[in-house]
């Protein structure tokens, strides 16, 4: 399962969705909006994304990741629109036989998905807003992949 979706992500379907009898570990990873950021005082985030592109990417990171972990299976979700301090914007699912390999597993998830997938957040502070990773580019006319 890879998807983008507009609304609260369910944790423990996502869980039940990777795990079979034959694992002794699965991990849910959730990335959570927090209320501070850089010494700001973030009031909520905004998530948007190119869904179509970024469910085949979110499914390309599950096929590398089971090419150099023996998991079972993967699922990533990701949130947009408007996220309040406390609320999922990312949940992954990793199964595998043993802990190790679902720890890394989900570990290499994150990171993929914060390098590759056609994800943009937006930081909306008491005093101001600012879409968070392109900040420091010459032309800040479009985000980068975050």
């Amino acid at each position: 399962m890879f998807k983008i979706v507009d609304g609260p992500i369910e944790a423990i379907a996502l869980e039940d969705a990777v795990r079979t009898d034959a694992d002794g570990a699965v991990i849910v990873f959730r990335g959570v909006a927090r209320r501070f950021s850089c010494g700001r005082d973030v009031v909520h985030l905004e998530y948007e994304a190119y869904p179509e592109m970024a469910e085949k990417i979110m499914a390309q990171i599950g096929d590398e990741m089971k090419t150099r972990w023996p998991i079972t299976e993967v699922a990533i979700v990701h949130r947009t629109g408007v996220l309040e301090i406390g609320q999922a914007s990312v949940a992954i699912a990793v199964s595998a036989p043993h802990r190790g390999e679902a720890f890394a597993a989900t570990q290499y998830a994150i990171d993929r998905l914060k390098q590759i997938v056609p994800i943009w957040k937006k930081e909306v502070w008491s005093d101001g807003s600012q879409w968070i990773g392109w900040e420091h580019e010459a032309h800040q006319q479009e985000p980068v992949v975050r």
